[in-house]
């Protein structure tokens, strides 16, 4: 016993000393900006086009439908409001799952947990990893509210196609705001941050559907829908396709020069900030040029 409490002691006051004083600092999370698609407009906000890698559109918690923060709870996270950054009874479960069946659930890993592994963790399988994992949520939850984590992990996750965050992967598949999204798609998009490679509804409609309909079967058994409401929701069909930003007013040419002289100016981080040009062009008087062109041509 003695001998198990003494190299504990040593390998904790080795990890303090040489691994624990190099984390990151978590504060910085109260200012991380995300990366947003540069948005070029006409006078009368019409949007001409969209330039960056990924789709993106941040929402505070505020603003962020309560079935949605009910539905990621369900798939990920039930006890996020009441554990402090790690969920023991979770870790107990997938320790027990490990043993009883030799596979890895994927019960062990909290809210909080993923927070810290998506902004500061490479994807490394390492022990010390899950340490550093463990010890970073500790961190996170003495520096931010609940609200504010998950509002970070809402928007920060990849959910396939681009799409970063659940505000974005609504418009993605569904075409719609996230505020205006049925039960059943709010499921569908919960269940996503599992595999969203392979578990989106454009790429496997069948496991898509499969993932939504447990989701659907989590918020039931904790209380956030009824019964009545589950059945409903998991009679209806998975129905979605991409929907890129359409552009509303016509103007490649205009939009083209723009993109070149913000990078030119900016730089290529331009891409990602989230920042939208207004430009001199008219909506009205570009569709009406653009129809005598047609018209002269033709």
């Amino acid at each position: 016993f003695l001998a198990g409490t003494g190299t504990t002691a040593v390998v904790g006051y080795f990890y303090w000393q040489n691994v624990y004083y190099k984390l990151p600092d978590v504060s910085e999370l109260k200012n991380v900006e995300m990366q947003v698609p540069l948005r070029i407009y006409t006078s009368d906000m019409k949007l001409m086009a969209e330039f960056g890698e990924k789709k993106r559109i941040p929402l505070s918690y505020d603003q962020i439908p309560p079935k949605m923060i009910q539905a990621i709870l369900a798939a990920e996270d039930d006890r996020f409001f009441e554990h402090p950054g790690v969920d023991y009874h979770g870790i107990l479960r997938a320790f027990y799952e490990l043993i009883k069946t030799g596979h890895k659930s994927q019960g062990g890993s909290t809210i909080t947990m993923q927070v810290a592994s998506n902004f500061y963790l490479s994807p490394e399988k390492t022990f010390q990893r899950k340490i550093n994992e463990i010890v970073l949520s500790f961190k996170i939850e003495n520096e931010l509210t609940k609200q504010e984590i998950l509002a970070l992990y809402l928007n920060k996750i990849f959910l396939g196609h681009r799409s970063y965050g659940v505000a974005a992967a609504a418009q993605t598949y569904f075409g719609k705001p996230l505020d205006q999204l049925s039960v059943d798609e709010i499921a569908i998009l919960a269940g996503l941050p599992k595999a969203p490679s392979t578990l989106n509804p454009v790429t496997n409609a069948e496991a898509s559907k499969n993932r939504r309909d447990y989701v659907l079967r989590r918020m039931s058994e904790l209380g956030y829908i009824t019964e009545s409401e589950r059945i409903a929701a998991q009679l209806k069909p998975v129905i979605a396709s991409i929907h890129n930003s359409v552009p509303e007013a016509n103007g490649d040419y205009i939009a083209e020069m723009v993109r070149q002289w913000a990078l030119d100016k900016y730089g290529d981080n331009i891409l990602e900030q989230g920042v939208n040009i207004i430009t001199t062009l008219n909506s009205d008087l570009q569709k009406q040029a653009q129809e005598s062109i047609n018209t002269g041509v033709i």
